[in-house]
Order: structure tokens, then C-alpha cells, then sequence
């Protein structure tokens, strides 16, 4: 069976697939999306550390001996990022595996929900991120928005891509 055929069935293999698929391209891009709007806005005082970056050490000093040098940490931090947000739209795509009809409130609700239990919750109660209540509200809105984004692309992509997918167009 050809692929296009594959991924043009109606049945639960097949849409399951289209669905994993869409949704992990649809994550990259929106991780993309998300570190450019984290480049151009500011999302933690700058002496901050970001989250990937603590554990990322914690996890070179423990296997070599050394944290992660300054100069590697932008590209250590996008290590961490992009297979998180892969995951993520994968994971979405996933849930919407059946769902063909593109709906940015989708994207939003999915952003806002990722921000909110990383960024709001789970990060500073795991000592990673400072509270909420000791971040600038300004900080908060410009990583809210860049995880909406992220949302709001991955639902783009991830329904562009299911298209491409079940209509035997992507090549």
C-alpha cells in the first residue's frame, strides 16, 4: 500500500498517524514561533536563569564534572525546547486526530494551558521558575503571549499538514 493511500483512510491507524504527525511538525513550528517572540520580548529578568538551563547544568555537572558554558547556553536551551514543544503538538495532534476543521481557539486554549501549567504552576513549584507573584506582570504577559502563539501555530500547521496528509497532496 502506498503511503498517500496509508494516510487517506478513515480509520483509526491512519488518523491516528495524521494526527501524531501534524501535530509534532505542528509543535516545531510553534516552538520556532515561541523562541522569536521570547528573542524580541522579555520573559525573565536578565540575570535569570531559564528552567532548561538549571536542569540542563545540573544534569552536565553530574555526567562531566562542569555546567554548561555561557556561550552554549542559547543553543542548550533550544536542545531542550524544541523536542518539549514537538511533543506537546504531538500530543495535540493526537486529540484532535479526528478533528479536521481548523479552530484557532484550539491554538490559544492550548497555548495558554501549556504556559499555565509550566510557567504559573509546576515550574515554580519544582524550586525551577521564581512565583508568579515574584514575576513583573509584564513578563508574564510577553511569556503568555509567546505560548499562545505557540499554540495558535501549532493548531495552523497541525491543520495544514492533516490536510496535506489526508488528501494525498503532501509530497
Amino acid at each position: 500500500m502506498k503511503l498517500d493511500n496509508f494516510f487517506q483512510q478513515n480509520n483509526y491507524v491512519s488518523s491516528t498517524s495524521r494526527g501524531l504527525i501534524s501535530g509534532f511538525l505542528g509543535g516545531l513550528a510553534g516552538t520556532a514561533v515561541k523562541s522569536l517572540v521570547e528573542s524580541l520580548l522579555p520573559v525573565r529578568k536578565i540575570e535569570q536563569r531559564s528552567a532548561q538551563i538549571k536542569v540542563l547544568d545540573d544534569l552536565s555537572t553530574k555526567l562531566t564534572g562542569t555546567p554548561i558554558s555561557i556561550q552554549n547556553e542559547a543553543i542548550a536551551e533550544q536542545l531542550v525546547n524544541f523536542p518539549i514543544g514537538a511533543t506537546v503538538g504531538a500530543a495535540y495532534g493526537y486529540g484532535k486526530k479526528d478533528k479536521d476543521i481548523y479552530n484557532i481557539s484550539d491554538g490559544v486554549i492550548l497555548g495558554a494551558s501549556t504556559w499555565f501549567s509550566t510557567h504559573e504552576t509546576s515550574l515554580p513549584l519544582l524550586g525551577l521558575e521564581p512565583k508568579p507573584t515574584d514575576v513583573p506582570i509584564k513578563m508574564q504577559i510577553n511569556e503568555l503571549l509567546a505560548h499562545v502563539l505557540f499554540g495558535i501555530t501549532t493548531e495552523i500547521v497541525r491543520n495544514a499538514v492533516n490536510q496535506q496528509l489526508k488528501t494525498g497532496r503532501f509530497r
